[in-house]
């Protein structure tokens, strides 16, 4: 397997999630026609992975199984893009569903360290569902994408990985979530802790910054010689007070960003052999 070029940045692209309703932004992702638009043209501007969330027939997030097997079939066949599907779901979903999504054979899955308080929610991950959820991603092949929202989650991977080994694949890729209310702050002096504190284990790792965290963790990112996730999942506006016209406005501001640094988008392939797919 060829070494990916030091210079490439994986920008995952996160079209949609379950918090922003379709009323309030219209131009939110939410049908499966929408949805495989969205990743074509994020695609094309410099995207390698999507994290894909659902909606029903009244745009609400949904775990539904078929069609999340839908959804992976349908981005399976009209872009090259890597499939990862969130096993987060909304924060009410219960456990016993988000381990099912595993069922619709992603190529990667998000898989969060731990619990934290969401606003003014709980994103529940109790310790034995974390492990049990790791324990069928190895058992299915499927990469997980570690998600960290604060230190004490870095602490939760070391033990993790201690108990059962490196991921599927034999990469361990690791995002850190910041700035969601009630997580660690989307500062700098956030994600240089954080990116201290990850095992050594950890080969890649990318950032999100949520809302106006957004361009800091970006910039942040970027000096530390992480990787970028973007999308209306997790901010609606371009600069302040301006709407998001599309997620392929933002992947094309991480890509900007990125030739700053002097950094080159990351191909489908390359993304699958930084990922550990094969």
């Amino acid at each position: 397997m060829t070494d990916v070029p030091a210079d490439r940045i994986l920008i995952t692209v996160a079209p949609t999630g379950a918090e922003t309703s379709k009323a309030d932004c219209p131009q939110l992702p939410t049908t499966l026609a929408e949805l495989v638009a969205t990743a074509q043209a994020c695609e094309a501007a410099g995207a390698a992975m999507i994290h894909v969330h659902i909606r029903d027939a009244e745009h609400r997030p949904t775990l539904d199984l078929g069609r999340l097997t839908e959804t992976v079939a349908a981005l399976r066949e009209s872009t090259d893009l890597v499939v990862q599907l969130s096993t987060g779901g909304s924060v009410h979903d219960p456990l016993d569903q988000r381990l099912k999504v595993l069922d619709a054979a992603p190529d990667s899955c998000s898989l969060t360290m731990g619990t934290t308080n969401f606003g003014d929610d709980v994103f529940s991950n109790p310790w034995p569902f974390v492990c049990e959820l790791y324990q069928l991603s190895q058992e299915r092949r499927v990469v997980p994408e570690f998600e960290l929202f604060d230190l004490g989650h870095v602490h939760a991977l070391h033990r993790l990985l201690d108990k059962f080994g490196l991921p599927y694949g034999g990469k361990v890729h690791c995002d850190l979530v910041m700035g969601v209310p009630g997580g660690m702050p989307g500062t700098a002096d956030a994600l240089v802790a954080a990116v201290q504190g990850l095992p050594e284990v950890v080969t890649s790792w990318s950032a999100t910054g949520i809302g106006r965290s957004t361009l800091p963790v970006m910039l942040a990112s970027l000096a530390k010689g992480g990787h970028l996730r973007v999308g209306m999942e997790d901010v609606l506006t371009i600069s302040r007070g301006v709407p998001v016209d599309s997620n392929a406005q933002l992947v094309e501001r991480a890509v900007s960003a990125a030739a700053v640094a002097q950094r080159t988008p990351a191909s489908t392939a390359e993304a699958r052999t930084l990922l550990g797919l094969t």
